[in-house]
């Protein structure tokens, strides 16, 4: 024994890590693709900067990101499919402003984004911009404030569809200003574009590439932007704070999250690249293209703006009389 003992002794300390059992929680993560499931149709923002995204991680990773679309009302059927997928990190969510809006929005939803999913970090920051007509007399949203309180009733702003960030930013635009107008809801944005142009709306509410070849052509003016600062993209154009109205500010934001109960090795892995990969002047330029700016976070910082935005929200929802669903 004593023999066998010394013998053991003598065996290199690789060699014994070597024939040692390989734990399987240590291994690298990804080792196969991962997805991350979008409440969205293609062709948006939200679908295009993910995919812009999922390319960069793939590269990173040597693994496919893959981006997989599952829309549906209040984004039910993407939760359900990340919340009780497998807790380990090959299948994650889009979390994005429209997830804190359906909280608010409906009475009850069969998850808590909350409770049931772990943040990891933010993909982008956008604003909401007000524009006008270029041929109108408004040439500040301070002069569109004047027009409407001096004619309560008779102006209306357009958004697009009751219930999304357009819509409930008008809303809390109408609110904080304290004016007597209409907010309209229009089916899409070249709707109310068309309205504009028809003065059926005065100015409308919606996200920077929506009015952007209208802009470029000198036939709508921006009068501000929603964000608290100016918009590194709309560095010229002014905030509703500074037009003013000094308590709004509206930012839409996407964000990427992961089942709860996702190790946080995974968690870390994943925000450590998407903080590489969002900083690349690469991916910056191609976000910028379509109106948001590359912006990576703690999970702490993503919760918070999720949790801050479910309380505003809800509160201009029951402000409003919106109904909830």
């Amino acid at each position: 024994m004593r023999k066998m003992f010394f013998a053991l002794l003598a065996v290199p300390a690789a060699l014994i890590l070597a024939l040692a059992p390989v734990n399987p929680a240590q291994a690298k993560w990804p080792e196969k693709p991962v997805r991350i499931v979008l409440p969205f149709g293609p062709g948006g923002v939200a679908d295009v900067t993910s995919r812009m995204m999922a390319a960069k991680l793939t590269e990173k990773f040597g693994q496919q990101v893959v981006i997989e679309n599952m829309p549906g009302p209040g984004g039910i059927n993407a939760a359900r499919t990340v919340i009780n997928a497998a807790p380990d990190g090959y299948t994650m969510a889009l979390v994005t402003n429209g997830t804190s809006i359906s909280v608010a929005a409906f009475n009850k939803l069969p998850f808590d984004p909350v409770k049931d999913l772990a943040m990891v970090s933010m993909v982008g920051t956008f604003d909401l911009v007000f524009a006008v007509n270029a041929a109108s007399e408004y040439k500040t949203l301070g002069d569109f404030i004047k027009a409407a309180k001096a004619n309560p009733g008779k102006f209306n702003i357009g958004t697009t569809l009751l219930g999304g960030t357009q819509n409930l930013g008008a809303e809390l635009f109408k609110i904080v200003a304290d004016l007597n107008v209409q907010v309209v809801p229009y089916k899409n944005s070249p709707d109310i574009v068309v309205a504009l142009f028809r003065n059926d709306v005065q100015m409308m509410i919606d996200f920077p590439p929506a009015v952007q070849g209208q802009v470029n052509d000198g036939k709508v003016r921006l009068l501000a932007s929603s964000s608290p600062q100016r918009s590194a993209l709309l560095p010229k154009t002014p905030t509703v704070a500074e037009s003013g109205v000094k308590d709004y500010e509206v930012i839409s934001w996407n964000g990427i999250a992961a089942p709860k109960g996702t190790p946080q090795d995974v968690i870390d892995a994943m925000n450590k690249a998407m903080h590489e990969v969002l900083a690349s002047p690469e991916l910056k330029a191609q976000f910028q293209k379509v109106g948001v700016e590359a912006h990576a976070s703690t999970p702490a910082e993503l919760m918070g703006r999720l949790t801050s935005d479910i309380k505003k929200w809800d509160a201009v929802i029951v402000k409003a009389g919106i109904a909830k669903k």
